[in-house]
């Protein structure tokens, strides 16, 4: 059961309208097909297939692989400031990524909100949110993405 009210048919509106934002304000986010498969119990689920983001060595692009975490993190703090009802301008602020592993099919994202509360928007009050993102593939860690990210209340 997912922690919010609204279940399901929320989840999904709110992933579909996160893939369109996406989609829409951040042009590499379409070529690369960037999606939101899941959220559930504070995580949430990111994929995109390899094809578009493969490089010379027929693993996924490292620009591709920083930039698929890069995204879950900023979907994360997107998708917990629609369930908290605030708004926010969000940006990475820092970033730092290890690659583990070559991705050599569709990666999965994950990444987990850390209870942060972001009630300070609401009092036109930025806000920083450290989180965590793993990137698996055939159930092995391929890469781990640490990010800074601030969300700035919209005037």
């Amino acid at each position: 059961m997912d922690d919010f009210a609204g279940g399901e048919q929320v989840v999904e509106s709110l992933l579909k309208e996160l893939a369109e934002t996406w989609h829409r304000t951040i042009p590499v986010s379409a070529f690369m097909q960037i999606s939101p498969l899941e959220y559930s119990d504070k995580w949430l689920t990111i994929g995109a297939p390899l094809p578009p983001n493969i490089n010379l060595h027929q693993t996924m692009f490292a620009g591709s692989i920083y930039t698929l975490a890069t995204l879950t993190g900023w979907g994360m703090l997107w998708l917990q400031q629609r369930i908290a009802g605030v708004d926010g301008d969000i940006v990475l602020a820092d970033g730092h990524i290890r690659y583990l592993a070559p991705i050599t099919e569709a990666p999965l994202a994950r990444c987990c909100w850390p209870d942060t509360e972001l009630g300070r928007l609401s009092m036109g009050r930025r806000v920083k949110v450290s989180l965590e993102v793993e990137l698996w593939c055939e159930d092995k860690l391929c890469a781990t993405f640490e990010g800074l990210y601030v969300s700035q209340p919209i005037a």
